[in-house]
């Protein structure tokens, strides 16, 4: 469970991030896709945020932002009392060891022509002044915490399998002993019998290391396993926002509804007393959202006013968040306090 001391290590606030898009000879500017528009949510410290939606949604893109590794358009983002949502890459660079990222495709992410000794060492080399001698027990130390036979140290990538290659690239992103790491799907690209490992893995190394996680993910059943709590994004938006047990038991949001009633059950019996929520038509474009609530298109439960109006993002019950105009205000907005309580 979540230390109710706990503080928020990462603040985000109104974080937009709108791609342009350019056409015609003179590649003018006619649009721009809002991959992530206007979300606002606390990660606590020690805490593991799971965020979840359906593949284009923009989880990916948010995690990404959050780290700057994009300029973002607006909003602001604090991590470890640091605002960086406008730093420059260069007053970035001394806060980089704060904050890494573990990339949801292992073969992808690590550099073919590089050694395993090389690939966890080269954080070291950019942002520390370790002797060489420090550095290879760094790495060996590393290795060690993340299940890789030292031994190993000078073969390259290729000649591991992908839940290996997964745990070369969280020992890199331990390499500088951060506080807050974004795990951008790590488990997908990984076969079945291999995600439980990294996720136990991730859990363990967070206990060690005292790490806070957003963990993003399309596997609900895996976000309920790891996380803390559960934020769910649809067309660039946060929808709900809930500590986890009571988002599975309870689900505010009809987008909510419908993505939990996908999960597989293994009971043939409870499968068959579930109802299953089927949504009909395509998600919209991100670039051409619809008026009003961008799941009106959508949703099951539409009014007259989802058409019109965009629903606030608002708390409903102590430490729950939902964009619905099902639910009613009755407390502070999540720009506030997005999200703090557990």
């Amino acid at each position: 469970m979540l230390d109710q001391t706990a503080r928020p290590l990462v603040r985000v606030r109104d974080l937009k991030m709108h791609f342009p898009i350019h056409a015609g000879l003179l590649r003018r500017r006619v649009g721009e896709v809002k991959a992530v528009d206007g979300i606002s949510f606390d990660v606590m410290e020690g805490e593991t945020l799971g965020l979840v939606g359906e593949s284009g949604c923009g989880k990916s893109t948010c995690g990404r932002a959050v780290l700057r590794l994009y300029d973002i358009t607006s909003g602001d983002i604090t991590i470890d009392g640091h605002n960086i949502a406008t730093m420059s890459q260069n007053r970035l660079r001394p806060i980089r060891p704060t904050m890494q990222m573990v990339f949801q495709d292992p073969q992808a992410s690590l550099n073919p022509r590089m050694t395993v000794e090389a690939i966890i060492r080269e954080p070291l080399d950019e942002h520390t002044n370790l002797s060489a001698a420090e550095k290879r027990d760094k790495v060996a130390e590393l290795m060690d915490a993340v299940g890789l036979n030292r031994k190993f140290a000078k073969r390259y990538p290729h000649a591991f399998s992908g839940g290996q290659r997964q745990r070369i690239g969280i020992a890199r992103a331990l390499a500088l002993n951060p506080k807050f790491i974004v795990c951008d799907e790590p488990i997908a690209a990984l076969d079945v019998s291999i995600q439980a490992q990294v996720v136990n893995l991730l859990e363990d190394l967070q206990e060690q290391f005292g790490l806070t996680y957003l963990f993003i993910s399309h596997d609900l059943s895996m976000v309920r396993h790891i996380a803390t709590r559960v934020a769910v994004m649809y067309l660039g938006k946060i929808v709900e926002l809930a500590p986890r047990e009571a988002l599975y038991r309870d689900p505010l949001h009809p987008y909510t509804k419908a993505l939990l009633s996908a999960v597989p059950e293994p009971d043939p019996a409870l499968a068959r007393s579930t109802g299953r929520v089927i949504l009909k038509g395509d998600v919209p474009s991100p670039s051409n959202p619809p008026k009003g609530c961008n799941f009106c298109t959508r949703c099951p439960a539409v009014m007259d006013i989802c058409k019109q109006i965009d629903p606030d993002y608002i708390q409903v019950q102590p430490g729950r968040y939902v964009a619905c105009h099902l639910h009613k205000k009755t407390t502070t907005t999540a720009g506030q306090t997005a999200g703090t309580e557990a």
